[in-house]
């Protein structure tokens, strides 16, 4: 069981939509993680998850691939969420700073604000901390 659910643990900037953006994005997530063999590893059908290089890692740590059919959006549904979220909170500001300012602007967002301080209706009103604070807590 994921006590984090919403938190997101994994994530890279860079200039270009490159392999290796997205291969530092699921290399901080699993150093983060650690997650044990069989976790269902949902991308999209995009070159850069398609690659020898981007399906070795998962592999490697057991992960299972998850790949929607062509026109089936429902699993990557959060992750469109956060981009929408994101780009409505940061988009029009990041254009206009410099790409150091703009990837701290993003760390600031994601790991203060998204991930410890915005209440996710999906979690009861509470951030993916606090969410996974408690059900560690009812766990025990």
């Amino acid at each position: 069981m994921d006590l984090y659910p919403r938190r997101i643990v994994g994530w890279a900037m860079q200039s270009t939509l490159e392999h290796g953006l997205t291969l530092c994005a699921l290399q901080m997530a699993i150093a983060q993680r650690r997650p044990a063999p069989g976790l269902l590893h949902p991308s999209d059908r995009g070159v850069q998850y398609a690659c020898g290089d981007y399906q070795r890692l998962p592999a490697g740590h057991r992960m299972i691939p998850s790949v929607s059919r062509k026109g089936d959006c429902w699993e990557n549904a959060p992750q469109e969420s956060f981009f929408g979220t994101l780009k409505g909170e940061l988009g029009p500001h990041l254009g206009r700073l410099s790409r150091n300012d703009a990837h701290r602007e993003v760390f600031d967002f994601i790991e203060a604000f998204y991930n410890r301080q915005r209440l996710h209706s999906s979690l009861g009103y509470l951030s993916p901390a606090d969410f996974g604070r408690l059900s560690a807590v009812t766990a025990v």
